[in-house]
């Protein structure tokens, strides 16, 4: 058996769909001890699951049918990022300017919002983000990284007029 994706957030509520064979009379989908409350066996390879909440880490996945419990898949549920600083606090309102997020659980980053508009990003590692800050009016923007496990609370850059002589 197959789960995808094979990785979300601690709160569940995302979608998986499980892969297989024999899977059209499942009568319960476990996430460990957890029983998924709502799925649907949509022919006798596939399953669509609700992911039920979960702790940090990876937790085996099985599906009951009446000829036994499936062999186990894993799934991982994440926690969401933390960003702890960002660096250069303050570059130019016409964009470009290029920072640094640093903190944890970066390293599966899929999005990074400066304000609402997507910026170009680089996940470095697990706990470094080079961002590309797009243009946007001068003052403070709030910076959010995007992973599987959910989104990070903001930090504060600021977008500056240029200097003029």
């Amino acid at each position: 058996m197959i789960v995808a994706p094979h990785l979300g957030p601690l709160a569940g509520g995302n979608a998986v769909t499980l892969t297989g064979i024999g899977l059209s009379d499942a009568t319960e989908v476990h996430f460990g001890t957890v029983c998924a409350g709502h799925f649907t066996a949509g022919s006798d390879t596939r399953i669509e699951v609700t992911v039920p909440a979960g702790s940090a880490g990876n937790t085996p996945v099985t599906v009951i049918t009446a000829g036994g419990t499936s062999d186990a898949v894993s799934y991982a549920y994440l926690p969401p990022p933390v960003v702890t600083t960002v660096s250069p606090r303050t570059g130019l309102r016409s964009g470009g300017a290029l920072v640094a997020l640093t903190g944890t659980g970066l390293g599966r980053t899929v999005a990074v919002l400066c304000g609402a508009v997507p910026a170009a990003f680089t996940a470095v590692d697990d706990h470094r983000v080079a961002v590309v800050v797009p243009p946007g009016p001068a003052g403070p923007v709030s910076v959010i990284a995007v992973t599987p496990g959910g989104s990070s609370p903001a930090v504060t850059c600021t977008r500056a007029l240029p200097p003029h002589l």
